[in-house]
């Protein structure tokens, strides 16, 4: 054995990698679709035969998936020399080594006004919506389902559309002809991508291959999305009421791309081809990854299809808050979707020693402390501060109260830390990352989270007090909490890297503290040692959010089937609000300072006044090929996006900023004018008139012509063209500033936010 190999092997072994040196690994190939010879009869044979002409002295290379809509091109097991082989083929854009991508991690139908006790949607009673929603199905993309929950069931369902295309498949732990109905009318999984990651590993337990949610995330997606209504629905006593989704009574079908390794780019886009061929009207992605340019992002091409054929395609922005830039599925074409809080708490309390009455939040529901203090500890060097595994000492905090500081490692295994060191009870405190924003746990032990200042507070009392002493007690369910919403520190923000002249997020929705189903293959905190199993869940994240979102615009779909996705889309950001319950400017968790359009988008979402938005921004396939076109980038990048050889981009925007988008982001770069002209289309009652108000800050003059609208008809388009101008002198502190352009009338305040960003400053 040489000297290479035995490093070869060292390695290897230190990884638990038991394969070749150069072992094969899983690739998503772009191809030039239109480029098939006819000798093929199927761009499947052509894809296969191109990975079984590779020269390879390693064993037969595997065509994984040949995708047919979302994607020009196909997945394949190969090593990198036979990568290398494909790279050089005249018929290939490009090869990518396939990416992993992560999850974004009952009170809100009432918090969003679905209750049923509000008169006329659009002229729809509830029920007649509810009706309409029947024909809509709503796919999502995610962990899988657990059939079982009662979320699930099709009481007073009728039959399943004539139209749909998907199935049930079946798995060692999933029987279809049981588990689907005529509510889960699709449950299927796409795992090669995953089997070829964990067959490297040894000591990854390998999950059965099946639609089964052996997770929890995707059954508590789904029924966020379009659960049917469960009367005492609760956490283990936590929330308790009636959980239902955001469109009770439309169709679910659920697309398992995410197993215990991660969620794989070459299942998600067979899991998307799959969903836009069988049906779906709404895709829900509860999911990201990094951002870059789109040629490179499989879900903006998987969702681009989805687009064309009139599917409206949701995703969560990521959980990277409070960073700046921290956005995840950022293409215009996706609603893009931030997350906030509700009007419920769950109050959480610890008295400290010197009597001082603490206030946090926590969903643990064994026993209590009892009304003995107990000690308070503190470790101070960085891994025990955090409270990582390994990190405590036994002696040093056995019986006591320890105070962990939030980040790093989960929330909750920080409490199960403590608990197999011997501590009796966890203060879970924030620092300067999460600030004030508090979310709770169902932990393994009695646990509250507190902010960031309550935080600070605590970790002064054990730095000064001789002998700190605490205990700790739980308040249950609280609702009417004001502010409410306030934007997550944890939702991720912008400026869109990828795009800096599209403002993202789009909108937020609710995020933080949500109940909905749940496995029951797995306990609430989703730790191995949690052995207690309930029905429902409270869960916070990008994820969560958005599915309330995906539901709503299946509601949408259902008052207003001929409206394409981009329609659907502008009646969810232009009616969305930017004032709390309070009446006052929405604010960030993150240090409770004022949100901005970087934080919260368009708002927070409205459903009653996004079912009659009275204008529209309306954006056609052409539009956002002329989008990626203004772009630069290569002509069979943009081909492969929009799957047509046809695209010269004879016709292009000058700017990515002239897309009709429904809101704007204004850079100020060479010049100190930025002119953009939008279209709105009518969907209100003839003969509606629209006056213009615009809210501008100080360093810039806007002006809007024509400042009048006047509609003669439905579905009239007007145009109107918007100048900013950046006043001089604007001082070189400022680098962004936002603001907003209305079209009001009696009936209709239709918003748009403006983002501004200077890079060059003009005297």
């Amino acid at each position: 054995m040489g000297p290479s190999s035995l490093l070869c092997f060292t390695i290897i072994s230190f990884f638990l990698i038991f394969q070749p040196c150069f072992s094969k690994k899983t690739y998503i190939v772009h191809m030039k679709h239109h480029q098939k010879p006819l000798s093929f009869s199927t761009h499947q044979d052509w894809y296969s035969s191109q990975v079984k002409s590779l020269s390879s002295t390693t064993s037969e290379s595997t065509l994984l998936y040949s995708y047919d809509t979302a994607y020009p091109g196909f997945a394949a097991s190969l090593d990198p020399n036979e990568a290398e082989q494909l790279r050089q083929s005249d018929d290939v854009v490009g090869v990518y080594e396939d990416t992993v991508y992560t999850l974004h991690t009952t009170r809100t139908p009432e918090f969003l006004g679905l209750d049923n006790e509000l008169g006329l949607w659009a002229g729809h009673t509830p029920q007649e919506l509810n009706n309409a929603a029947q024909d809509v199905v709503v796919g999502v993309l995610d962990t899988g389902v657990w059939p079982e929950s009662e979320s699930f069931n099709d009481i007073g369902m009728p039959d399943v559309p004539s139209r749909w295309k998907g199935e049930c498949e079946s798995g060692p732990d999933f029987d279809p002809k049981k588990h689907c109905n005529k509510k889960l009318i699709g449950a299927r999984f796409f795992a090669k991508g995953y089997r070829m990651s964990s067959s490297a590993f040894t000591n990854q337990p390998r999950q059965p291959e099946s639609p089964r949610d052996q997770d929890g995330h995707g059954t508590h997606t789904a029924s966020t999305a379009a659960g049917a209504p469960v009367v005492n629905a609760s956490l283990l006593g936590y929330a308790s009421g009636t959980a239902r989704g955001m469109a009770p009574r439309a169709r679910v079908a659920t697309y398992k791309v995410c197993w215990p390794t991660g969620c794989f780019g070459s299942d998600i886009l067979a899991g998307m081809d799959r969903a836009i061929l069988d049906g779906v009207d709404v895709l829900s992605l509860s999911l990201g990854g990094g951002s870059g340019p789109y040629y490179r992002d499989t879900i903006a091409i998987g969702a681009f299809t989805a687009m064309e054929r009139g599917i409206v395609v949701s995703c969560s922005a990521g959980n990277s808050g409070p960073a700046k830039a921290s956005l995840a599925n950022t293409a215009p074409w996706i609603m893009t979707v931030g997350a906030g809080t509700i009007d419920r708490d769950f109050p959480a309390f610890a008295v400290l020693g010197n009597g001082k009455k603490l206030t946090g939040v926590s969903l643990y529901s064994g026993n209590g402390m009892g009304k003995k203090m107990v000690a308070l500890v503190y470790n101070t060097d960085s891994s025990g501060s955090l409270c990582l595994p390994g990190s405590l000492d036994p002696k040093n905090v056995r019986g006591k109260i320890v105070v962990c500081d939030r980040g790093t490692n989960a929330r909750v295994e920080k409490g199960l830390v403590v608990k197999e060191a011997g501590g009796v009870g966890m203060i879970l405190a924030n620092t300067v990352e999460s600030g004030e924003e508090m979310v709770a746990d169902s932990h393994l032990l009695p646990a509250l989270a507190v902010g960031r200042k309550v935080g600070d507070f605590v970790r002064q009392y054990v730095k000064n007090e001789k002998n700190p002493m605490a205990v700790l007690s739980f308040g249950g369910t609280v609702v009417n909490v004001k502010p409410s919403p306030v934007v997550a520190a944890f939702s991720s923000r912008g400026p869109n890297t990828v795009t800096p002249q599209i403002m993202k997020p789009d909108v937020i929705g609710p995020g933080v503290n949500i109940l909905a189903a749940w496995s029951e293959a797995i306990g609430p905190t989703g730790l191995e040692k949690d052995t207690r199993r309930t029905e429902f869940n409270i869960m916070s994240g990008t994820s969560m959010s958005c599915p309330h979102i995906s539901g709503l615009a299946a509601l949408l779909k259902a008052a207003h089937p001929d409206w394409s996705p981009s329609a659907i889309k502008s009646a969810l950001m232009t009616t969305a609000y930017v004032r709390d319950a309070t009446n006052s400017p929405l604010r960030d968790a993150e240090g409770g300072q004022l949100s901005t359009p970087w934080a919260h988008g368009s708002g927070h979402v409205d459903p009653h006044k996004a079912l009659s938005p009275g204008l529209v921004y309306d954006i056609a396939p052409s539009d956002y090929i002329k989008f990626l076109c203004s772009l630069d980038y290569e002509l069979s990048h943009i081909q492969a996006i929009v799957k047509s050889p046809n695209v010269t981009c004879a016709k292009k925007f000058a700017d990515p900023g002239q897309i009709n988008y429904p809101s704007f982001s204004v850079l100020f770069g060479k010049s100190r004018v930025v002119r953009y002209t939008r279209a709105v289309t009518n969907v209100g009652a003839a003969g509606s008139v629209y006056e213009v108000v615009v809210d501008a800050p100080p360093t810039v003059s806007v002006t809007v012509k024509p400042s009048k609208l006047v509609f003669k008809r439905v579905g009239q388009r007007l145009r109107y063209t918007a100048t900013f101008v950046s006043k001089k002198g604007v001082s070189t502190m400022t680098k962004s500033a936002f603001g907003s352009i209305f079209w009001n009338n009696a009936q209709n305040l239709v918003r748009s936010p403006v983002s501004y960003s200077w890079s060059q400053l003009f005297n």
